[in-house]
């Protein structure tokens, strides 16, 4: 299975656990929600369902009153199916969701992991914001000593491109570490407050980390190709 199809079976069961849904509904899920996705076709999308039912982490369903499910080959249309999550896709969602390797930290596969973080614990947040503040800061070494060495022989355009990467990965560093501080924050009032009442994530048990802020640009997107 290609890093790819991955992203899309983990994102499909995400979406899948908060809401049966109908092929065209996921689709648009993915393109608005997840800009990951935004390029991707029916034709990529429904081979990925038919192997999530094949190994039975969901089901079809026909839409609509039995009665409309038996008028529809006579009527010469197909019945709309939906999709929903099994008792084993609900399990092995829960186990990808609590999976922090190497994998996680990448471009697209961060950004689908991002999307949710909300049903994802606090440690297993934590670890995957590191991992991928780490890789970040890799790719920024190596971007200034690659600058570094080819400086001189760069005209004035290619230099401002790769400037520009660097800008974008040095914003995305600064995004992540404003993200684990939150996480930090909130961890340590947690564990001094043991009996408040605040409210907890209803998947995770935990309250989210996310910080709130106004009036600021949204957080750079992963999938950038400017930030690689």
């Amino acid at each position: 299975m290609s890093r790819r199809s991955g992203i899309l079976e983990f994102a499909v069961l995400g979406l899948l656990r908060e809401s049966p849904m109908h092929g065209y509904e996921l689709r648009k899920r993915l393109n608005t929600s997840l800009g990951v996705f935004r390029a991707f076709s029916y034709g990529t999308l429904y081979p990925c369902l038919k192997t999530l039912v094949a190994n039975g982490w969901l089901i079809e369903e026909s839409s609509g009153t039995p009665e409309e499910a038996l008028a529809a080959p006579l009527s010469g249309r197909r019945a709309k199916i939906v999709y929903r999550l099994t008792a084993e896709g609900k399990e092995h969602f829960e186990d990808l969701l609590s999976q922090t390797g190497p994998d996680a930290y990448e471009d697209e596969h961060f950004a689908a992991r991002f999307a949710f973080f909300g049903q994802t614990s606090r440690d297993v947040r934590m670890r995957v914001l590191e991992g991928r503040r780490s890789r970040l800061e890799e790719r920024l070494e190596k971007m200034r000593a690659s600058l570094a060495r080819t400086r001189e022989r760069l005209d004035d355009y290619t230099l401002e491109l790769q400037r520009h990467g660097m800008e974008s990965v040095e914003r995305e560093v600064r995004w992540l570490n404003e993200l684990i501080e939150s996480e930090r924050a909130g961890r340590d009032q947690q564990r001094s407050a043991p009996d408040s009442s605040a409210q907890h994530d209803s998947t995770s048990g935990e309250s989210g980390g996310l910080p709130r802020r106004r009036g600021e640009n949204p957080p750079p997107d992963p999938s950038d190709d400017t930030a690689k």
